[in-house]
């Protein structure tokens, strides 16, 4: 999401004033009452299910990795929006990956997505404004059910969506959410961040869980709710803090916002927390997704996806 208050280049900083969080929720009434962004022109063919095995996707077959994409797709930004629309689906294409977590959906999007991505079952935390959804490789997750758990205090209309499925015979319980915006919401941010440990910690203890999602969190707000868990770990810092994949908002390298000021955050985070049987589905990779300019001059979203993949022992 959008940095509002402060971005800066030391410690001066500089004050934008862009007024983001009413163009957000006007952005997503404009998607409840009616407003309508046309991506049906699309041909309707499913190129991510047709798509034939390519090195990125080759691990697969023999079931002994499994991969996962999380993504803030910037559907309230409506400019060049199938463009940039195609351009997530093409990664998808490209990385195949079992499981992908979105946020930033709006109806428009997720109808084109359920067109040109039907080899996926999709699970939305809502149906107007704007929403997350999880996406289930049908193929090779088993779909069980699904719950989302309301943030009251919300300003946003966040909340967090947990779907339990099963891969290669392993539990599973996939969580996504778009923890509150900005600076100035830090302290909701955080009460949402509390749940979502709260709801890991009370997944059953044979099951993996994985929450993927855009936190907006700043490092300093994990110290402030106690830090994580002894049983959860930040897959960014479990892999050794890689440097290629820190910052997954970045407007010195993503121009998508037109931000002058030089803003880098982590605020798209893997959590993870293993069976306690242990090893059966553990982390080896991370990596950004949505590098390169689409032929409209612009990346798929102002938000870089990230691309993780884990070993499965079988």
């Amino acid at each position: 999401m959008k940095e509002a208050i402060r971005c800066g280049t030391g410690s001066s900083g500089v004050r934008l004033r862009p007024a983001v969080i009413v163009d957000l929720l006007s952005a997503a009434a404009r998607q409840k009452s009616g407003f309508r962004v046309d991506l049906t022109n699309e041909e309707t063919t499913d190129p991510i299910s047709s798509k034939r095995s390519t090195p990125g996707n080759l691990q697969q077959e023999d079931g002994s990795m499994f991969s996962l994409i999380t993504w803030n797709i910037d559907g309230l930004d409506i400019n060049n929006l199938r463009e940039r629309a195609q351009g997530v689906c093409s990664s998808l294409a490209l990385y195949n990956p079992d499981v992908v977590f979105l946020q930033e959906v709006i109806p428009p999007y997720y109808s084109f997505l359920k067109k040109r991505a039907s080899s996926y079952e999709i699970i939305t935390g809502h149906d107007e404004g704007y929403f997350t959804a999880i996406m289930l490789k049908k193929s090779r997750v088993k779909f069980k059910s699904q719950e989302i758990i309301p943030f009251p205090n919300t300003a946003m209309m966040r909340n967090l969506l947990c779907v339990h499925a099963s891969v290669s015979g392993n539990e599973l319980c996939l969580m996504t959410s778009h923890l509150e915006s900005t600076r100035g919401h830090a302290k909701e941010r955080m009460n949402q961040f509390k749940v979502v440990l709260k709801k890991m910690q009370e997944a059953p203890e044979s099951t993996t869980v994985i929450f993927a999602g855009d936190t907006n969190l700043r490092d300093q707000e994990v110290t402030k709710c106690g830090g994580l868990p002894s049983n959860i770990a930040d897959v960014w810092e479990l892999l050794g803090k890689p440097k290629h994949c820190q910052y997954t908002w970045d407007t010195q390298m993503n121009s998508n916002l037109g931000i002058r000021a030089t803003c880098k955050h982590r605020f798209d985070r893997i959590f993870f927390r293993a069976a306690a049987q242990g090893g059966h589905i553990i982390p080896q990779s991370l990596d950004l997704l949505g590098l390169e300019k689409l032929d409209c001059g612009r990346f798929p979203s102002d938000h870089w996806g990230l691309l993780c993949t884990l070993d499965v022992i079988l």
